[in-house]
Order: structure tokens, then sequence, then C-alpha cells
């Protein structure tokens, strides 16, 4: 019994283990045969990849931003013979500039940075060429023609190279911010970071080329074996709207300004108010996109589009387009409690100047930065409606600008904001937007109430085939009727507001002038200010829009003084460039 037992027992054991094992014969010849022959496959090749040419980057009236120049790519084919054993130490101190990132360029590292260097790149080296599993050992990237001359002077067997490029930007830090620069993945293959080079990574990248080899059990290629190369497809390239003589005069105005007034940054944004191309554009400090490496990587980021601030009175003209359109005001309508400062809450509000007027009208409020006179429009335009006209003015989304890293403030959600808060934005505090935020803003006064995404390209070229960029329009913020009232208003303001002695004689120029405290510590000081001009020209058919702000200028906190001085001999330049001539008085 007990041994009948037993033989059942070792019956079904081997049954069982029989159904298991025809379940993962099954599995393994069936269920997974595609997959594994895929692992096969890849067992049994080696792939390399060849760089395609990256397109380039040129303005409207074709200079090159970004161009390449030659580069090479170079690689062992471990073949029959032996590497030889001392080979590491050979390459090192050729390569080392691309195997290594250093700070300082090459030519200013001292004998001792330069060995250590050296080293570094000798232990990655013998570890590439000690791996048995790799048929083609890269070596290095981005090689310069002097570079290749000396590994060819080595006389190493299995040496190839492959013709790549660099980038090069014949402008150094002219449109660094606008541009981007090209990196490295986690895969140390070429991406575009930050401003165009990012944003249009897939057109300027193309497609690499691929060759496969197959191996046998050694690893060792087989000379009979298969043998695959695809092409690689160049990318595309760009032509942008910038001007390169705009741009040019506005780098030489920034840079003057910011030497002039102490201030510790800039920007000069200047854009079509109809189609949003952006004309010129411009930050400081800036640094060299093709040495990023030794620069702070803050300095990557393009203030005009990631970087927040208080608008201060810029804004008004948004508010006050606001409430003409709602019909909340008139141009006549007088001001009732424009005698004095005015207490809201526990707070109290002054004018930017300490200087009252009784009955003034609205358009006297806007002419004359009053901020009291804003929170008594404010508070004829509603809480309701202001944020309303917030949205739709687009200060709580991105402006779509086709460049990588554009960002948007944090607003305070709708069902927190208060009634102080809307007498504090009423004038530009207490919030914050981006410049191009605002400068999407007044080219819808500009062009008759239309807002417009800006961009930067005009065209994606390749394949035979040109692309435009057309023009988008988000939705119509302002009727016309009101955007030609606001733009009377600015043009009022820019000749006879506080920065009317710096005002262009002989033209129609509509702008505003903007001064906010800067935020520190939770309290705004005394004498740091951020200072701001916005506007556009000719006011009745406008040829550009642009915004200036100046971070904090040392020789004086008022943006007549310095923003607006500086917005206006561009604006000089401008309308000299487009062969505007002054009218006859």
């Amino acid at each position: 019994m007990n041994s009948n037992r037993r033989l059942n027992l070792i019956t079904i054991f081997f049954g069982i283990l029989g159904i298991i094992l025809i379940g993962r014969l099954f599995y393994w010849q069936v269920l997974a045969g595609d997959q594994l022959a895929v692992l096969a496959q890849t067992q049994q090749q080696t792939t390399i990849e060849l760089p395609a040419k990256r397109g380039e980057i040129f303005t409207a009236d074709n200079s090159i931003l970004v161009a390449n120049q030659p580069a090479y790519f170079s690689y062992l084919a471990r073949k029959d013979q032996p590497l030889p054993t001392d080979l590491a130490a050979k390459l090192a101190p050729i390569i080392f500039n691309q195997l290594t990132v250093s700070a300082t360029p090459s030519a200013q590292l001292t004998a001792k940075e330069k060995t250590q260097l050296i080293k570094e790149t000798q232990a990655i080296l013998e570890t590439r060429l000690n791996d048995q599993r790799l048929i083609w050992i890269p070596l290095a990237r981005k090689l310069t023609q002097p570079e290749r001359w000396q590994l060819e002077a080595l006389n190493i067997d299995n040496l190839f190279f492959e013709e790549e490029q660099v980038r090069l930007y014949p402008e150094a830090s002219m449109s660094s911010h606008l541009l981007g620069f090209v990196g490295s993945n986690e895969q140390g293959k070429d991406i575009g970071l930050y401003g165009l080079e990012g944003y249009y990574q897939t057109e300027l990248a193309g497609r690499p080329g691929i060759i496969k080899q197959e191996k046998d059990a050694f690893n060792q290629p087989i000379l009979s074996g298969q043998f695959q190369k695809q092409d690689q497809r160049d990318g595309r390239q760009l032509q942008l709207a910038l001007d390169k003589s705009l741009q040019f005069l506005v780098d030489k105005r920034l840079d003057a300004a910011l030497e002039k007034y102490g201030a510790k940054a800039g920007s000069v944004t200047v854009m079509d108010p109809y189609s949003g191309a952006i004309l010129a554009m411009a930050s400081r400090p800036g640094y060299d996109p093709g040495e990023f490496t030794r620069y702070d990587p803050q300095l990557y980021l393009n203030p005009v589009i990631a970087n927040a601030f208080e608008p201060g009175s810029v804004f008004k003209i948004f508010v006050m387009a606001a409430a003409l359109e709602e019909k909340a005001v008139k141009p006549e309508t007088i001001c009732d409690i424009c005698a004095g400062p005015i207490k809201i809450d526990k707070y109290m509000i002054n004018t930017w100047d300490n200087q009252y007027r009784p009955n003034s009208t609205v358009t006297d409020i806007l002419v004359n930065s009053d901020n009291v006179g804003m929170v008594f429009i404010g508070q004829k335009l509603g809480l309701d409606k202001f944020l309303d006209y917030f949205h739709r003015f687009g200060f709580t989304e991105k402006t779509g600008i086709d460049l990588q890293d554009e960002s948007v403030p944090e607003a305070k959600p709708d069902k927190q904001w208060t009634y102080v808060d809307l007498a504090t934005a009423s004038f530009g505090q207490g919030f914050v937007v981006t410049g191009m935020q605002l400068l999407q803003a007044v080219a819808a006064i500009a062009n008759g109430g239309q807002l417009v995404t800006p961009r930067v390209v005009n065209k994606v070229i390749g394949d035979g085939k040109e692309r435009g960029i057309s023009t988008k329009i988000k939705q119509t913020v302002i009727s016309p009727e009101t955007a030609k009232i606001v733009t009377g208003m600015m043009v009022t303001a820019a000749k006879s507001g506080e920065a009317k002695w710096t005002s262009v004689k002989g033209y129609q120029i509509a702008g505003k002038t903007g001064t906010a405290q800067v935020a520190v510590g939770g309290k705004y000081a005394e004498k740091k200010t951020n200072a701001s001009f916005i506007g556009f020209a000719l006011a009745d058919k406008p040829k550009f829009a642009m915004l200036v702000t100046l971070k904090e200028p040392q020789t004086s906190q008022w943006a007549s003084e310095t923003a607006a001085p500086l917005w206006f001999s561009i604006a000089q330049d401008l309308l000299n460039h487009f062969n505007i001539v002054p009218e006859q008085n």
C-alpha cells in the first residue's frame, strides 16, 4: 500500500513537472519567440550612429547667427589583432578636451590641471578599450582637424573617422538668450538646450545615420556577414524674423545704458505688433553659447520670458483699456478721490511724486501716472471685470513664443483676490508678470485689439521645402475704438508725462513709463526699483512695439530718467531704419 502510494506520488510529480516543462517550452518558442529573435539579433550585431548635420540659423536678412564647422567623430574597430597595451596613454593627451569638462579653456589650464584631466581621460579610455563587448570603440566626438591629424600620426590600425560638426556662433554672445546652445544628453548625444536650439530640437537635429555589422561568438566582426548603413538626414534650417542690423543697434544701446545707469541687468525686445514677429531681443548679462560651460547656468535663462517682476505703472494702460472697454469710465470722467492720499483697509496709497490733482480726468490720470486715480478706475471697473481682462490680456498663461525656456508666473487664484489686491494691482504692484506677457499685451493695443502669439522664426527650411510660420491670433481683447482711445492717451503721456523731456520730436509715439519697487524680505525696498518703458510707433500705424527694462538702476530710481531715455534712443534708431520721416511742425 505504501509502495503504491509512493508510486502514485512520483507519477503525479513527474506529470506536473512535464506540464511545467511543456508550458515553458510553449512560452519560449511561441509566446516569446519574436522577442527572443530580436534579442538574438542584437547579440549578433554591433551598431554605431553617424551624426546628422545640424540645421543652421540665420536672420531675416540672411546673416548667419548659428553655423557649423567641421569636426570629427573617431572610433576604433576591434579586429583579429589585440589592441596595443599603451594605447590609452597615447590617446589621452590628444583628446582630453573632448572627454572631460573644464570651466577653464584648455589654453589657460595650468600644467597641474592639464595633467589631471589627461589622467581622467586615460582612465575613461582604458575602460572602453577593455570592454570586450564593444566591437566599435568610440574615442571622441567634436575633434578638430589638428586633433585628427595628431591621431592619424599615431598610425593605429583600424582607426576610423566620421565627419560631424560643432556649433559656430559668429556673433559670440549676440542673441545668446534667443539662440540657446547645443549640449549633451545622458547618452552623450547632441541636444539643443534653451532658446531656439531647445524649442526646435527635432527640426534642427535631423536623423542620425546607422551602421550595423554582424559579429561572431567571440565578439569579432564577421567580414562576410551582413553590413548595413542608413544615411543620415540633415537637420532643417531656421530663418528668423530678427534683423541683424536692428539687433546690433539694440545690443549697442543696451550695453551703453547699463554702464551709464549702473543697472544690474537689462533687456530690450522689439516686436511687430501685427504678426508677433520678434525683430530684436537682447538681454544682459549674457553668455557665449559656444563656451556655455564657463558660465553660471542661471545666465542660460532668457529673462524676457523666464523672469517675473512687478510691472509697475506700465500696467496702468491695461487697466485703463479694460475700464474704457466696459464703459466703466470715459476719457473725460472726473476722479472724485484724487485730491489726496486714499486709505484702502489699513494701507495708505499715495501718488508717486506726492502731488495731488483734484478733479483730474481719466486721461489726466494716465498722463500723470496717478496711483490714486488708478485706484478710482479700478473701483469703477470692479474686481470681477478686472480679473476677466487680466486673463484676456494673457497674464495668466504662456505667450506661446517659440523659445524653450518660457515660464508662467504663479498667479493668485481668482477667489483669493481682495479689493486691496484690486487697488494695488490697478497701478501695477502686488503681482508679477514676464516681459513677453507685457509686450504681447501692449501689441494688442497697438494693432487694434487682437492678442497675437509672439514668434521668433519666419521659416523652417529643409528637404527642398519651406514652411512659413503663420501669424496666430488668440482672441480679440478690446475693440478698435477702445484701442484708439488708449493709444491717444499713451501719445499724450509720452509727450506730456514725466518722461516728456526724452521724447523723440516729430513723431507720434505711444508710450508709458513704469517704476516698480523691489520686494526684499517681504517688504518693498525704499530705493531699489525696476524701471521699464513700453510703447509703440508710429501711433496710428505702428511699425514696432518695444519693451525696455532695467534692473535696479543706480543713477536714478525713476524710469523716466533711465528706461525712458533708452527706449527713445532705440526708437530713433528704429524709425531711421524704417525710413520714417518726422512730421514738419
